[in-house]
């Protein structure tokens, strides 16, 4: 089991992560990937390649214990195991190392393998190198991948600098071997949305067969088995409406597992072409590109009246950040065009091009579906939109991640609805899937 690092973002962790998945799963291994942080995309193309769900390991949005657990659960039953980093290596939620890839590669007590972007230095990588290695004499650098290697030439400068320093180089890839993926206003476009995916995952993989020294790499991603007890399920009591399709993908799969465990069963559909599932007890929306799609959901007139109709039938519903946007009056995209949605929330949400990012501490003001006043929850902002109305009785009261941030009012509630900005992770806090199901369960018997 292995940790791929790198020295800061863009040098190519998701690239070689994928190069190694895309092979390891092309000699028909069972692989195991987990991404460091908040992140719902590199996930998915995690999952594409090796059709199981990437974890998420986020000490901030849930807990050291629940970290561990989460990553020896997973890791059972598997040939190799990978966790992709995020950010730097030493890049935390604020700057310092908490919840930085190094923070969960030493909770993890795993080796890291180093991604330096070589394209424009020579000698100085030896620099870069001693200084990751020796920052923290705790972590374990087993070895560095050389990315965007030029020439010969280059990768001879490039090994001549790094023999002082007996670091072995475990792959080398050239600039030709570059992978470009296509991204947009929130980071990297969905699997879904990328025309012959296949083909680039078939290159990923021919990348991985022979720009990596395997000898050195499988002793590293072998899984350390900790025998761990299995997850007991509940019978289904309840059935929950989860919106998914290429208008709403942004869940953390740790959350609908959770909610199968505590009794719910999961009845997934599109907002994009269907209505809202005949039985069901609630509503779940997550995050995810409504504005990119917000002239098909307007469409879909039916579609539309039936979440309208559940929600003022007071049916239990959660929806985090694109199904906040979903939710209000319209969407009024990156070329200023007005799209109708459900209507529940007296607002607009506004495409800008200024990004909200970051961890928040939220204190709950009202009482939702999953939140009770005076309950703190640590959760994560990521959009580029605004409401054009602020809520009169706002959900919550937040701040990023540093204690004397600014805090903001924040979220739409009712009894009924819980719609909010803040993404949240179930494994921090499992009073919210209970409240929720709880909820969902009182809906069915009236």
């Amino acid at each position: 089991m292995v940790v791929i690092a790198g020295e800061r973002s863009g040098v190519g962790k998701t690239t070689v992560t994928l190069a190694l998945l895309s092979f390891l799963c092309r000699q028909g291994k069972l692989v195991q990937s987990f991404k460091v942080g908040p992140d719902y995309i590199d996930p998915m193309f995690h999952q594409y390649v090796t059709g199981r769900f990437c974890r998420n390991l986020d000490p901030v949005l849930t807990s050291i214990d629940y970290l561990k657990q989460c990553f020896s659960f997973h890791t059972q039953q598997v040939d190799y195991a990978l966790v992709e980093g995020v950010m730097g290596l030493f890049d935390g939620a604020s700057g310092d190392f908490f919840s930085s890839t190094a923070h969960v590669a030493l909770l993890l007590d795993l080796p890291v393998l180093l991604v330096i972007d070589c394209s424009r230095l020579s000698g100085s990588v030896a620099a870069i190198a001693h200084g990751y290695r020796s920052l923290d004499l705790r972590l374990q650098i087993a070895g560095v991948v050389l990315n965007r290697v030029g020439s010969d030439r280059h990768l001879q400068l490039l090994q001549d600098a790094l023999a002082p320093l007996n670091l072995p180089i475990v792959g080398v890839l050239r600039r030709q071997d570059n992978i470009t993926i296509p991204d947009r206003h929130l980071g990297l476009v969905p699997t879904g949305e990328i025309n012959q995916f296949d083909r680039v995952i078939d290159r990923l993989a021919t990348i991985g067969e022979t720009c990596f020294d395997w000898d050195k790499l499988l002793p590293l991603l072998k899984p350390q088995y900790s025998p761990v007890s299995p997850i007991s399920l509940i019978p289904p009591k309840v059935r929950i409406a989860i919106a998914r399709d290429q208008a709403f993908n942004f869940y953390y799969q740790d959350n609908l597992d959770i909610l199968t465990q505590l009794g719910a069963e999961l009845v997934f559909w599109s907002p994009l072409s269907e209505c809202v599932p005949d039985n069901v007890q609630g509503l779940y929306f997550g995050g995810g590109f409504p504005e990119v799609f917000a002239a098909e959901l307007a469409e879909n007139h039916p579609g539309l009246e039936s979440v309208k109709r559940a929600i003022l039938a007071k049916m239990p519903t959660y929806a985090e950040c694109g199904g906040l946007m979903y939710l209000c009056q319209q969407i009024v995209d990156f070329d200023e065009k007005s799209h109708n949605m459900v209507g529940v929330i007296p607002a607009t949400a506004i495409m800008g091009k200024h990004l909200t990012l970051g961890y928040r501490h939220a204190t709950a003001l009202q009482a939702t579906p999953l939140v009770t006043p005076g309950l703190v929850v640590w959760g994560h902002e990521f959009h580029r939109s605004s409401l054009s109305v602020e809520p009169k009785e706002p959900l919550f009261q937040a701040r990023g991640y540093e204690v004397l941030s600014p805090s903001i009012a924040e979220g739409w509630k009712s009894p009924f609805l819980h719609a909010s900005y803040i993404h949240t992770h179930f494994g921090g806090n499992l009073d919210l899937p209970k409240r929720f199901i709880n909820g969902c369960t009182q809906f069915m018997s009236n």
